[in-house]
């Protein structure tokens, strides 16, 4: 399929109450004539954003063309919720003509262009550009964001987070990724302030970067639909702050697998287990369920560096499994006898 033909994809990235909700509302109002299916992944505000989108009375993007993915912040999710639904939406009798993802506040703009690049998607889509929403008011007083409280409890409340980037990394990353940066809430700031507020994300940007500014998300849609950037195929001039500071791993250096069927005598064995797993080399993330001797509910398990968390859940029906994240080159088989170690051989160890 040749690029002319391809459906154009926009990535709307920025963080959490940096105005993108308001900017889509803006573009679906105004599309032109197309039809837009919409991804949504602002976890922060989880079902808000959607409930706003599907009631802005636009004909371009129904209620059925709407997915929101809520399953956590959508770079750590790509293979689990994203694919799917690329493949699901191009799966259907009427394809739309632009399709626009919001991402969460959290997430690394370059693994999910990146995702662009798996088959089942290259041939079809293209990303049309990466667009950096930016809170004009926020950054002219030196500030990424306006509420850094708000921004650290959606970090909190993302149990799939699997990177912890500081913010000043992300807004590197989201700054750097971007085809058009949008200066929003442009009616809030001085014009002194409005500069300066350029100034300071221009340092992140690639030279050829354009700004907008906003002022209750309204732009014209012509110049933020139809960049035609093919920005999956450029992404040796995005790269990120990991990229470019040769940090230990990105996400393109991480690999999951999963044990399956493993019983333990107790909780306080399967905690155990879990915690001596999650200290074995290059071990990021654990979660899951497993079966207590005695019990019908599966344990859930929930594991993030030396915090292990635990809760009687209920039965999928499914066979407990438990899914190991971690850097490249990680030893399942050593990690997988770990987890299924017994009580007596983990107090004999």
């Amino acid at each position: 399929m040749s690029m002319a033909t391809k459906i154009p994809a926009t990535i709307i990235t920025g963080f959490l109450g940096a105005g993108k909700t308001t900017l889509i509302r803006h573009l679906l109002q105004n599309a032109g004539g197309r039809r837009i299916a919409l991804i949504i992944n602002e976890f922060g505000d989880m079902g808000f954003d959607a409930d706003l989108l599907k009631n802005c009375n636009s004909d371009a993007c129904s209620a059925d063309d709407i997915v929101e993915l809520t399953n956590g912040c959508i770079c750590c999710t790509v293979a689990d919720d994203f694919l799917p639904t690329m493949e699901t939406l191009l799966s259907r009798a009427e394809l739309p003509d632009h399709i626009i993802i919001e991402t969460s506040g959290l997430a690394l703009p370059q693994p999910l262009v990146r995702a662009f690049s798996w088959p089942s998607v290259k041939s079809r889509v293209t990303v049309d550009g990466v667009i950096t929403v930016v809170d004009a008011a926020a950054l002219s007083e030196g500030k990424m964001v306006h509420d850094a409280a708000a921004l650290q409890e959606q970090r909190t409340a993302d149990e799939a987070l699997d990177h912890e980037s500081p913010i000043e990394e992300l807004f590197e990353d989201q700054l750097k990724c971007a085809d058009l940066v949008i200066l929003s809430k442009a009616d809030l700031v001085s014009r002194e302030g409005l500069d300066r507020a350029r100034e300071i994300a221009a340092r992140d940007t690639r030279g050829a970067v354009q700004f907008l500014e906003a002022s209750n998300g309204v732009v014209s849609p012509s110049a933020v639909l139809g960049l035609t950037a093919q920005a999956e195929a450029d992404m040796d001039n995005r790269k990120s702050h990991h990229d470019d500071h040769d940090h230990e791993h990105d996400h393109d250096d991480f690999e999951t697998f999963v044990v399956e069927a493993i019983v333990h005598d107790s909780v306080e064995a399967a905690k155990s287990a879990v915690l001596a797993a999650m200290n074995h080399h290059g071990v990021l993330r654990i979660k899951g369920a497993v079966s207590i001797d005695g019990k019908s509910a599966p344990l859930a398990v929930q594991a993030v560096g030396p915090r292990v968390e635990t809760w009687f859940a209920t039965s999928s029906g499914g066979t407990p499994k438990l899914v190991i994240i971690g850097e490249k080159g990680i030893d399942h088989a050593a990690i997988g006898a770990i987890l299924m170690q017994s009580e007596a051989a983990q107090k004999a160890g």
